[in-house]
């Protein structure tokens, strides 16, 4: 009956996060101490908070290091427990890099972290406030990313702990628009949210240019789903913010949060 309850709510690809939450739901509760987890992405804690919600005996918040960061570690804790920013154990390393003679870019820093094979739920966000960079980690494998990136893409760099108070105020390119699209199909979302054709759209999709969730996906009829991020390259991202039921003519209303690429 559990079971067949979550399908309802979640897609068949989510059940081992589903099945990693509820561990930590049991651990929390059999032990009965807080439990931090590793980087979640919105739809990850969506669904985290919507299982933990369910238990009389915990509580839960997430902190990234800053507000609104798009990447954040969960703590589950039982009701006697008071949780302190630093429960979240983060560390912010300032990207040190000639200023005056290279540029980076996001995808540049994050292609290097992910080529070391770090694993992506050990770091947050990489945020920039248009000159300087910061990625924000769990602290315990500070001293790894440190010792390990020494480049990115052609650029020397090192870098460098920060206190969770320097963190950067990031540069945010994020625009909300409402709109109604026929369907949560992928390939629907990606045309309402960007005006592209749905034969463009389907060509980005079968030529494995989209990601939901930092995954690949290469089905136009994917169901996207409440807080999934998408990343269509050169394009840009689409994060379903809201649906807010239907119009009279069965059109799904929703909001949209886009960036798009430069």
């Amino acid at each position: 009956m559990v079971e067949e309850n979550l399908a309802q709510h979640f897609r068949v690809d989510e059940m081992p996060i589903i099945e990693e939450i509820n561990g930590w739901i049991a651990q929390a509760t059999d032990q009965y101490r807080p439990i931090l987890t590793g980087f979640l992405n919105p739809r990850q804690r969506y669904i985290a908070e919507t299982l933990i919600n369910q238990n009389d005996e915990l509580s839960v918040r997430s902190f990234g290091g800053y507000e609104a960061a798009e990447l954040q570690r969960m703590l589950l804790f039982p009701a006697y427990y008071q949780p302190q920013d630093n429960d979240f154990q983060l560390q912010v390393l300032q990207i040190k890099y000639p200023q005056k003679f290279a540029e980076l870019h996001h995808r540049q820093v994050l292609g290097t972290l992910l080529s070391q094979g770090i694993e992506r739920a050990t770091f947050g966000d990489i945020i920039t406030d248009g000159a300087q960079w910061q990625v924000i980690v769990q602290a315990n494998l500070a001293d790894f990313f440190i010792t390990q990136i020494d480049k990115i893409a052609s650029v020397r760099v090192s870098l460098v702990p920060e206190e969770l108070d320097a963190v950067l105020i990031p540069i945010s390119d994020w625009e909300s628009i409402n709109t109604t699209v026929s369907s949560l199909r992928l390939d629907v979302v990606i045309a309402g949210a960007f005006n592209y054709s749905r034969n463009r759209v389907k060509t980005l999709i079968e030529g494995q240019k989209i990601r939901v969730n930092w995954a690949d996906v290469t089905k136009p009829d994917y169901p996207v789903a409440l807080h999934d991020m998408i990343s269509v390259r050169h394009g840009g991202r689409i994060r379903l913010s809201s649906i807010e039921g239907t119009t009279k003519k069965d059109k799904i209303r929703v909001t949209f949060s886009i960036v798009t690429a430069k």
